[in-house]
């Protein structure tokens, strides 16, 4: 389906809110049970939730659910609710009586975008589309454009929509790659055939406004420094599909998760090195190909807060 859910035990939910001042919404990446992460923060204005969990150095090595939301740093309540869901479904790191959820979260800036800057996404959106990931079952068609925390997102100094994208790529020895995108970029999207740019000299943004959100996901076998190594590698993608990208009016951050099915290559050192490389060269392009797939499926809005046209490229 050339969707992060090409990855065997990938579910995605979404949960939005359009109208009457909202433009915003919820987006969780629900992995299988021992799933390991890590993520790479590296825009100059981030919104994150418990990404210090994901250190290598840490004690927890395993994710239970990504939330990417709307809301700016309001918005990263929702984290709390998809939390809630992962504990009722005993989802976490056992301690007595129960277990703590390790659900890392990053925000967009979208407030005010659907008119009223206090329509944020809360627990409750969080619960929702964490338990929506969850009932819509392994290798479900994903979404695309805007929905989720893609709803009130924009591209290009803020003059046309953006969205969400996603995207795979299938390697050697049954390894899978795939990528998942909020893109709400100070940036223009980079394609071969380029589209309206914004005019010379036109205002940034202040800052904080802007952020691509991506989690990238694959079937093999990783560690938590090799997830880390993996989400430094899809900010290449990024940096392919966005110019400019990594701002400091942007808080661009990868997630990256490994479900630890497949084996790669570790019989020799020369082959393990070969094998991470091909790996993480495959997470940049399945990122820039989700990032470009967020702009293309995302539709045009008019809100109180102004008209967001589509971006088409040239000759689309």
């Amino acid at each position: 389906m050339n969707s992060i859910t090409d990855v065997a035990g990938i579910r995605v939910g979404h949960v939005q809110k359009v109208g009457e001042g909202w433009l915003s919404g919820v987006t969780v990446v629900l992995p299988p049970v021992g799933t390991v992460g890590s993520v790479d923060v590296r825009g100059g204005g981030p919104g994150t939730h418990e990404t210090d969990a994901l250190d290598p150095t840490t004690l927890v090595s395993t994710v239970d659910a990504v939330v990417l939301t709307g809301g700016s740093a309001f918005g990263l309540a929702s984290a709390g609710g998809a939390q809630l869901w992962c504990e009722e479904h005993g989802r976490g790191f056992a301690v007595p009586g129960t277990v703590v959820p390790i659900v890392p979260a990053a925000a967009i800036f979208d407030l005010g975008r659907g008119g009223d800057v206090t329509a944020r996404p809360d627990a409750v959106m969080g619960y929702q589309a964490a338990a929506a990931a969850f009932a819509a079952g392994d290798h479900a068609a994903v979404e695309r454009g805007n929905v989720g925390a893609g709803t009130g997102a924009v591209v290009a100094r803020g003059r046309y929509k953006g969205g969400i994208g996603t995207s795979s790529i299938t390697l050697d020895r049954g390894v899978t790659v795939g990528a998942i995108a909020v893109v709400n970029a100070l940036g223009s999207p980079m394609f071969s055939s380029p589209g309206p740019q914004p005019a010379a000299g036109e205002p940034v943004p202040p800052q904080g406004l802007n952020t691509t959100l991506v989690v990238i996901a694959t079937n093999a076998v990783l560690d938590v420094a090799e997830c880390k190594r993996t989400a430094s590698a899809g900010h290449a993608g990024l940096a392919r599909a966005l110019d400019p990208s990594h701002t400091l009016a942007d808080g661009d951050t990868v997630f990256a998760l490994a479900t630890g099915v497949v084996g790669l290559d570790r019989s020799t050192e020369q082959g393990r090195q070969v094998s991470l490389i091909t790996l993480q060269s495959a997470a940049a392009e399945a990122v820039r190909l989700a990032i470009l797939d967020g702009v293309l499926a995302a539709e045009s809005v008019s809100t109180a807060a102004g008209d967001f046209p589509a971006y088409r490229p040239a000759g689309e």
